[in-house]
């Protein structure tokens, strides 16, 4: 059999090992060198010098002190409530059969198509100084404390951030099994001592790993805390605002917020690792639990609950679609009066936003999964010396926020390609990047269950490794890669955090306009634009895992 099939420049770019070396000084120009870059400069001087007066100023000011404070104790508080709503619902679900219980399968899917951005606008239209609830309370003679603060911050960012406490501990408890409670009680212990003793301790690596994913992204938020942390120092917050007034100037203060967030990250990712590599269990698959059946006064009291928090998570794109259609005048809504001005405004004014969010959506999507694809191909079936450095670039983007990431791209593409500094290219790196963990990651997933034999046969049969790739490796990871393609297409259209620091006049996205009309107060315009920036996102996840039955949330 010819193994002419691929170019020879294909050929010779499918040595694995030269193709590691071209990934690993793209990502290393890409993430890699912009982070050191921000590490650098954070510890430089206006003269260039080696100067630590970033970090002295951090540590003397009471304000840049308070700042971090704040944001561990809202992290703190967030993964609090988050992780007691999550494993509350998730041992509901897994234990007892009661009505409506399917509706929990939308909980996974709204992380993903509400973002954080219309998560915070939706709940402003109910709560916030001109919301339906706080006029009709104020009709009646009744004042709402303000929902801006230490209490919006918090109930949003719950409500935005337990589903992932619920998937992680409703894994384990699927894959828990049931004869380990039999067994407890069978040497006399009551069911509750055995849940606690054997359930508990077995699920604490999930609950734990849930968690600190939802401390790491309060610490990362920037959305929801510029809205409603009004006064409230928070480093996100003052990293962004140190950002925007030290634009030409000496870049150390933002670069020092930065490293320090970013510090602060890595420390509760090796947190994370350190407790789950102490608290290691494993299980081989056996009987898992039975469900039990609640009928009566006992189904409802354990619906109700539920049906509250399946409401609470979906109400944005209720409350989304009417603020869209509700007449305003200025910022002030009309409410009960319906018009399809702001979708008309959005038509005359709005296009060029929609095409800016739909390009540079697109580009990096496919940037991010080519990228993504053949990262995980070279670190999973071509493991070599490199591969560990390889994976360990493509997923620093996990360790810190999006803020701080554009940041880094921002100053870092100065230092070896000026032309990208304002560009809307930029705008599609930063989307790419930010993302590409997603695509490595789904593309490993199926790599890991594809057995090396079957490209050995492939290329024992005279077939090219060229070839081979294309025609058994890629086909396998189809599922992956399509996974991947959606994920990423649903978060960079929603991408705020890395976006609002890197883009120039003209390139303004869906979020960021709407950011902007939340700012001014113009909620029923910024619901329009809401409106379609789910839609975008919707469109795609749906076809994915209706028709082409992709597990997204795998």
């Amino acid at each position: 059999m010819s193994s002419s099939s691929c170019s020879p420049w294909l050929v010779r770019l499918f040595s694995w090992r030269s193709l590691s070396i071209v990934l690993l000084i793209l990502l290393a120009l890409l993430i890699a060198l912009p982070l050191v870059n921000l590490l650098l400069m954070s510890i430089q001087g206006v003269d260039g010098g080696f100067s630590l007066q970033g970090f002295r100023t951090f540590f003397s000011e009471s304000e840049y002190l308070e700042g971090l404070f704040n944001s561990v104790l809202l992290g703190a508080l967030v993964t609090l409530t988050a992780s007691i709503l999550g494993v509350s619902l998730a041992y509901i679900t897994q234990v007892y059969e009661f009505p409506c219980k399917r509706l929990l399968s939308l909980l996974p899917i709204s992380i993903i198509v509400i973002p954080e951005i219309i998560s915070v606008q939706s709940w402003l239209l109910v709560f916030g100084n001109n919301g339906v609830l706080t006029r009709a309370l104020s009709d009646l003679g009744l004042e709402l404390p303000s929902f801006y603060g230490w209490f919006g911050m918090v109930y949003v960012m719950t409500f935005t951030y337990y589903a992932y406490v619920y998937m992680a501990t409703l894994s384990a408890l699927k894959g828990f099994d049931r004869q380990l409670l039999e067994a407890a009680t069978n040497l006399g212990l009551s069911e509750f001592q055995a849940r606690l003793k054997v359930l508990v301790p077995l699920l604490s690596p999930a609950i734990i790993s849930g968690a600190l994913v939802v401390f790491t992204l309060v610490l990362g938020n920037f959305a929801i805390a510029m809205t409603l942390g009004h006064g409230i120092p928070l480093l996100s917050i003052l990293t962004y605002k140190t950002f925007l007034s030290e634009i030409g100037l000496n870049p150390a203060m933002q670069s020092t917020l930065a490293t320090v967030s970013t510090l602060l990250l890595v420390s509760v990712m090796l947190v994370q690792r350190w407790i789950l590599g102490r608290g290691r269990y494993e299980m081989a698959q056996g009987r898992p639990l039975l469900a039990k059946r609640l009928t009566g006064l006992s189904a409802w009291l354990h619906t109700l609950p539920v049906l509250l928090v399946v409401a609470g998570s979906l109400l944005p794109l209720a409350l989304l679609l009417v603020g869209a259609f509700t007449r305003a005048r200025g910022p002030v809504m009309q409410w009960g009066e319906w018009t399809l001005d702001n979708f008309e405004r959005v038509w005359a004014y709005g296009m060029g936003t929609i095409l800016n969010s739909l390009g540079f959506a697109a580009l990096a999507t496919l940037i991010g999964v080519i990228l993504g694809t053949l990262v995980a191909y070279a670190t999973v079936k071509k493991r070599g010396g490199l591969s560990p450095v390889l994976e360990f670039i493509a997923m620093l983007p996990l360790a810190v926020s999006g803020t701080v990431l554009g940041i880094a791209l921002a100053q870092g593409v100065s230092s070896f390609a000026v032309g990208l500094a304002g560009s809307s290219m930029l705008m599609v790196l930063a989307y790419s990047v930010r993302r590409l963990p997603f695509s490595v990651r789904n593309a490993a997933n199926n790599l890991h269950n594809v057995d090396d034999s079957l490209e050995a046969a492939s290329v024992s049969l005279g077939v090219s490794p060229c070839k081979t790739f294309f025609k058994v490796s890629l086909p396998l990871m189809s599922a992956g890669i399509a996974a991947a393609g959606v994920l990423m297409w649903a978060t960079t259209v929603a991408e705020l955090n890395s976006s609002i620091v890197v883009y120039s006049a003209g390139q303004e996205t869906l979020p960021i306009q709407i950011f902007r009309l939340i700012d001014s107060d113009m909620m029923a315009m910024a619901s329009a634009y809401g409106v379609i920036m789910i839609s975008l996102i919707l469109l795609p996840v749906i076809v994915a895992t209706r028709v082409f039955n992709l597990k997204l949330f795998a």
